[in-house]
């Protein structure tokens, strides 16, 4: 009997353990590359040696890696996907027009590039251990066949030599965008060996948006004509041979003889590497104290002062918001992180982002992505919501976080109290853009399951608002299941456990679960897996025996707990708490000015419940379900009873 007690807490304690650390494997690289960049013909030659650890338990008989260029050709899947959704109606305009469903970055831009705008990569060799391997190009993905499997926790390197022209800017990367004036903006530029996880390969093609890498070391070396200036991931290892503001402070820079300079960069810990260049880049550099350095790259085309200011402005706002981002969300673990003008919206990037122009609001949703997509590297293609709507919820919060700041600085300032005070009437506070663009697809009916592969969307809009605000929803709505504070740790807990490892939706779930006590999987269940609806509302309300009694009733399809406050003629409040079913628990008490009474949990099978009060029907003055507007009901006209006696 001891020795199986013995037997059990080892095995219990060795069960408790995993779940605090998580250990899922993950594949490894090591990506050493040389490129050449010829500015008079926007091609470039390049050589690659990719060392890869197979740290699966799986025998590998081939591999993939992404072309992405391939796609800016005329019919790619790109170019044929954004055709045809360009001729679904989405609604109507103002004039009673059909509202087609256009990327208006791509549209049919592709069809008509000509042949020195159009974007290629080409693989002209490939070996795996110095053996020429056998390889097939299908549009953006190339699929190689090895000669000799790759073992489990085995390394083996490949070596490759390519050539690319760089497109016409339509979408992320590209050049000669006319918005910006940026000549180069080089995202997806080299051959990218797909991801190889516990569900196998994700050979995904490059039709229109997410990514998904492997995580590793990046050494990069880029020449290219000596009066262009680069920025983007990684860490320059010859500043003092480069300049151009990177160089150690009162350092004389000295340059190479030649008409080109050799950009040498090292990137630990990523999953991508991407640079933009151009010729008139200005180069602001912030360095913050015990934290990374922040650069920020732009083009002022037009000379016009106002850019200049903005874009100061942007780095100024960078070290003011990260000790708020760092204390919410966990610490930005790299040395720099620059914001590069470039691409044609906005795109995150390991250690950088792409910006089209100086939006604070943009650079906060980028930077933000360092957390989720750079650290907590999520297959994008399947959990676009985990990706874009925890980002834009982020970005609200940074935005808010930054405007109450500058105003505190400087209450006279009429536009800055004018956000505030807005903000302030919003509800739910900080996120109320994403509920209603969340209701706008609602009432649409073209909302699809955010269980959605991101290219499978059946439209742009279903895609954007999913993504976007139901995905940034899902945790504004999780606090108000668990608490805010909850959530909060829920986050950090998060980022704690699975930063540098590709977390999934479940693995989430579980980190919620923990931290909060409570049941969830039912929340995911029917807010990612379904479209069904949030409903309730307020039946009718009588006495009995000197009581007040309330029935509510469940009108949509999906249950959630309910808050109600009441307000009663003295003015005093109290706040009703029916917990969900589901949850085997309840949330703690968020508000400890409001009394909280808390009844039996309401079973989603029964369409009403019904609570008593302790004081007289006359007593009441006002009931109202979730006045703090976090559920997302979508019909919120019968939540609230004003009573006049």
């Amino acid at each position: 009997m001891k020795n199986f007690l013995c037997l059990y807490l080892l095995i219990a304690t060795f069960s408790l353990f995993a779940i605090a650390q998580p250990d899922r494997w993950q594949q490894r690289v090591k990506y050493f590359m040389d490129v050449k960049m010829d500015v008079s013909t926007n091609q470039f030659k390049g050589k690659q040696r990719l060392e890869y650890t197979n740290n699966s338990p799986d025998t590998l008989y081939k591999v993939f890696y992404h072309l992405y260029w391939n796609a800016f050709q005329p019919n790619s899947m790109m170019d044929t996907r954004s055709r045809e959704l360009g001729k679904i109606s989405i609604g109507k305009g103002r004039n009673g027009q059909d509202r087609l469903d256009w990327d208006d970055r791509v549209r049919d831009r592709i069809l008509n590039l000509k042949p020195d705008e159009i974007g290629y990569q080409k693989v002209l060799s490939l070996k795996m251990n110095g053996i020429a391997q056998t390889f097939k190009e299908e549009e953006t993905i190339l699929e190689v066949k090895l000669t000799k499997p790759i073992l489990p926790k085995s390394t083996v390197a490949f070596d490759l030599q390519f050539e690319a022209q760089v497109p016409l800017q339509v979408r992320r990367s590209g050049r000669d965008n006319p918005q910006t004036g940026v000549r180069y903006s080089m995202s997806q530029w080299y051959p990218k060996l797909c991801e190889y996880d516990y569900e196998g390969w994700h050979p995904t093609p490059y039709v229109a948006r997410e990514f998904y890498g492997v995580w590793g070391d990046y050494d990069v070396k880029i020449s290219i004509d000596k009066n262009y200036i680069i920025g983007g991931t990684g860490y320059l290892q010859n500043a003092n041979q480069i300049g151009y503001g990177y160089e150690t402070p009162g350092t004389k820079v000295i340059r190479p003889a030649g008409d080109t300079l050799t950009w040498h960069f090292i990137a630990p810990n990523v999953h991508d590497f991407m640079w933009a260049a151009d010729p008139q880049y200005k180069h602001l550099v912030r360095n913050i104290p015990n934290g990374p350095v922040i650069n920020v790259l732009y083009k002022n085309k037009n000379d016009d002062p106002k850019q200049d200011t903005l874009w100061t402005t942007l780095a100024d706002a960078a070290v003011i918001v990260l000790p708020f981002i760092e204390k919410n969300f966990g610490k930005y673990p790299y040395k720099q992180y620059s914001f590069v003008h470039g691409g044609d919206g906005g795109m995150e990037y390991p250690m950088a982002t792409l910006l089209a122009g100086p939006s604070l609001g943009g650079a906060f949703h980028e930077w933000m992505h360092s957390w989720y997509q750079m650290m907590l590297g999520t297959n994008e293609s399947m959990y676009a919501w985990m990706d874009e709507g925890f980002t834009s919820y982020a970005e609200s919060l940074v935005s808010d976080y930054y405007y109450n700041y500058q105003f505190q600085k400087h209450p006279d300032n009429n536009g800055l109290r004018d956000y505030v005070e807005k903000q302030k009437l919003q509800l739910p506070l900080h996120h109320a853009g994403s509920y209603n663009s969340y209701f706008s697809l609602v009432k649409s009916g073209l909302e699809e399951p955010l269980t959605t592969h991101a290219d499978h969307f059946n439209t742009n809009f279903a895609y954007g608002n999913a993504s976007y605000s139901k995905g940034a929803m899902f945790l504004e709505q999780l606090g108000y299941i668990v608490g805010a504070p909850v959530r909060d740790k829920i986050l950090l807990e998060y980022y704690r456990l699975w930063r540098f490892k590709h977390p999934n939706a479940d693995d989430f779930m579980r980190i919620a679960e923990k931290t909060s006590g409570l049941k969830l999987d039912w929340y995911k269940e029917y807010w990612v897996s379904t479209t069904k609806t949030i409903d309730y509302g307020i039946d009718s309300l009588w006495e009995e025996d000197g009581k007040a009694k309330i029935r509510l009733k469940m009108i949509g399809k999906m249950p959630m707990p309910i808050d109600v406050l009441i307000q009663y003629k003295d003015g005093s409040k109290e706040m009703v708490y029916i917990p969900q079913y589901f949850m085997f628990g309840e949330k703690p008490i968020e508000d400890n000015s409001i009394p909280r009474k808390t009844f039996d949990a309401w079973k989603w099978t029964h369409p009403t419940y019904t609570f008593d009060l302790s004081h007289r029907l006359t007593d009441v003055k006002i009931v109202e379900i979730d006045p703090s507007q976090r559920m997302a009901d979508v019909d919120r006209k019968n939540n609230k009873l004003e009573l006049n006696w």
